[in-house]
């Protein structure tokens, strides 16, 4: 049966709001298809706004992807602001997709795609919106299916009263896995019940339901198992191996409405093992699988061709770690030489930066600046968090730059790391002194300039860091205050540093969602009652509304946010996510949380040993050392004899 658009009711209610225009759909390279020419439909939602959530890689991936299947379709959803969200409650306007404008509680499956955690409040809202049970329990064969994904996912359990299944790890197979267990039997005809069994038999397909937890008489979780034979004790992520196999996206969305990015995209590859202990996506998605010389260059070609865009990022984690990263770059600078197509590398380290590098970089386009993740301000800051830049090597490569004619450098870090002391992080004034000072000399000029921007620390699960306790908000501030009065101490050097902060509160948040069990869903469901919205957002952000929350949810069992956040966790303990398996070996991990503690960092092995951390024998792969550094390839069976 087909289903009406609600753009006509809709479409009177968006010259009252704020960029209406991100609401109205037909991007270039977006896809509409006849709803009763197929078999299953699919919701694509990024809980954020419009500005954030078109440029997301990995939902313009799978909605291409999807959209390639003759009997799929895939459309897109964006959290609506605040203004639209209160007319569409007044006129009864249910959300909708932006690419036809159907209502999501129509789709068989809304796939929602979390960076954060600060997005689940919106989840709540477009379901609320949509008319879905915000409580999965209470969802009939009649609604979708709501499947979380992203880097979030990988703890959902703070979520898993309000989600059907999650999504571990990378997505392209997982949905068209997903795709054929929707195929084979839809809920009219199996019922909801079974078609969630049969999505927990999917590999990497995680459905909460199906699983109980026990807590014990401290409050802790004495355990996690399933309540059905068909759910495996333990979920394993998902991932894709050979990218050069999945060359997505070939025709990026155009936006209408401005947002965050606007470039045409390319991950040139995926995976990290640097081992930096805080970086949750270094951890899970390890290994690392590079894209080839070739499918590079095919995808940006098309890619342009297809978009327009004059800006190519080349993404990954640490994009200047390619073992080929000189040929790539060079070849794209020469192939777009004399015309307006510009080069990118959002993430760079400066261990892997070089000046030939950078001038490739901006060879057709202007030097704006240049931006390093040094990450902690001391030495021995940088042992604990195993991120190895030496302040010798950050001040040689940007006064190379300076002289070379780069006039700014933006130098990001953490506050609140575990063992740090006000020392440390003072050091980041020396540091950032000192920049200019080289920049200086190296340049012969007065106005060099150094951005810093500081974070605060979130541990984050699946990491060396997951049993570490988390700063409290006014530890975090008040060293942060201590070192803007170190900066401006010297005035000479001081009115050349800028200096961006977030405040402690909400990364405390954060830590709260990222860390929590299922408790935790009651403080969100009552955060959401209250009116949260946009948590990642400074202005719509509000700590006293969380901390309200928490508060209210304590008896009978207890929702103390110092518990879920600034408490350090034993070896013993029984982790939320202990059942979610992102491939890295528990006793791996515990060991490189002893090693922080003692300050011992650990080498990349993608250039040493194996250190056994357990990812590449879970995915069937080994790494493979060359002369051009690392590898990933399939494991193959050794022959039996005479085979």
């Amino acid at each position: 049966m087909s289903v009406q658009s609600v753009f006509p009711a809709l479409e009177s209610l968006l010259p009252r709001v704020a960029k209406p225009v991100q609401y109205i759909g037909g991007e270039l390279n977006s896809t509409v298809k006849d709803w009763d020419a197929v078999n299953v439909h699919w919701a694509l939602m990024y809980p954020d706004a419009y500005e954030v959530g078109l440029p997301n890689q990995g939902v313009m991936i799978l909605y291409e992807l999807l959209n390639e299947q003759p009997d799929v379709l895939a459309e897109r959803a964006y959290a609506v602001w605040p203004d639209l969200e209160a007319l569409m409650r007044e006129h009864r306007v249910p959300h909708f997709t932006v690419d036809s404008h159907r209502p999501l509680g129509a789709f068989d499956v809304i796939g929602v795609s979390f960076a954060t955690e600060l997005g689940y409040t919106n989840l709540l809202t477009a379901l609320d919106l949509a008319g879905i049970p915000l409580l999965a329990a209470e969802r009939t064969d009649e609604h979708p299916i709501v499947l979380a994904g992203g880097h979030a996912a990988f703890n959902p359990e703070p979520i898993a009263d309000f989600v059907d299944a999650a999504v571990l790890g990378d997505g392209e197979q997982a949905v068209l896995d997903i795709t054929a267990v929707l195929r084979r039997g839809t809920q009219r005809e199996v019922g909801r019940s079974e078609l969630l069994k049969r999505l927990a038999e999917t590999e990497g397909v995680y459905v909460p339901s199906l699983y109980d937890v026990r807590y014990g008489d401290g409050g802790g979780i004495e355990s996690v198992t399933p309540n059905d034979p068909r759910a495996p004790k333990r979920v394993t992520k998902r991932t894709t191996v050979d990218l050069d196999e999945w060359p997505y996206p070939k025709q990026p969305l155009v936006p209408l409405a401005e947002t965050v990015h606007e470039r045409m995209s390319v991950e040139i590859f995926r995976g990290c093992t640097r081992g930096c202990r805080f970086c949750q996506a270094g951890m899970i998605t390890r290994p690392v699988r590079e894209r080839s010389l070739q499918g590079i260059g095919e995808m940006v070609e098309r890619g342009l061709q297809a978009s327009g865009f004059t800006e190519v990022g080349l993404l990954s984690l640490s994009s200047a770690d390619h073992s080929e990263i000189a040929e790539i770059t060079k070849g794209l600078a020469d192939r777009y030489e004399g015309t307006n197509t510009t080069l990118s590398l959002p993430s760079t380290r400066v261990d892997a930066f070089n000046i030939d590098l950078a001038n490739e970089i901006s060879r057709n386009g202007r030097r704006s600046g240049l931006t390093f993740a040094p990450e902690g301000g001391s030495e021995r800051i940088r042992r604990v968090i195993n991120k190895m830049v030496s302040e010798e090597d950050l001040i040689r490569t940007v006064s190379a730059a300076f002289a070379q004619g780069w006039r700014q450098v933006k130098l990001y870090f953490m506050c609140g790391l575990p063992t740090e002391t006000d020392e440390d992080v003072l050091e980041i004034a020396g540091m950032a002194h000192r920049v200019i000072k080289a920049g200086r000399e190296a340049s012969g000029r007065n106005d060099v300039r150094c951005t810093i921007s500081i974070g605060g620390f979130v541990p984050k699960p699946h990491t060396p860091f997951q049993w570490a306790a988390q700063a409290d908000p006014d530890t975090i501030d008040g060293r942060l205050r201590k070192l803007r009065a170190a900066i401006n101490s010297d005035r000479r050097l001081g009115r050349n540093i800028g200096m961006r902060y977030h405040d402690g509160q909400p990364s405390l948040i954060e830590g709260l969602l990222s860390r929590g069990d299922r408790r935790v869903g009651r403080v969100i469901e009552r955060v959401w009652r209250e009116g949260g919205r946009f948590d990642g957002w400074s202005e719509h952000f509000s700590y006293q509304r969380w901390t309200e929350a928490a508060a209210a949810e304590l008896p009978p069992q207890g929702v103390d946010i110092d518990w879920f956040t600034t408490r350090e966790r034993t070896r013993e303990e029984v982790l939320p996510w202990a059942h979610l398996d992102s491939g890295l070996d528990p006793d791996w991990l515990w060991d490189d949380w002893q090693d922080a503690l003692d300050s011992r960092e650990q080498d990349d092995c993608r250039w040493t040993p194996c250190f056994d951390c357990g990812v590449c024998p879970a995915t069937g792969t080994d790494i493979q050392i060359g002369p051009t550094g690392a590898t990933l390839i399939p494991l193959t069976p050794v022959p039996a004899a005479g085979g």
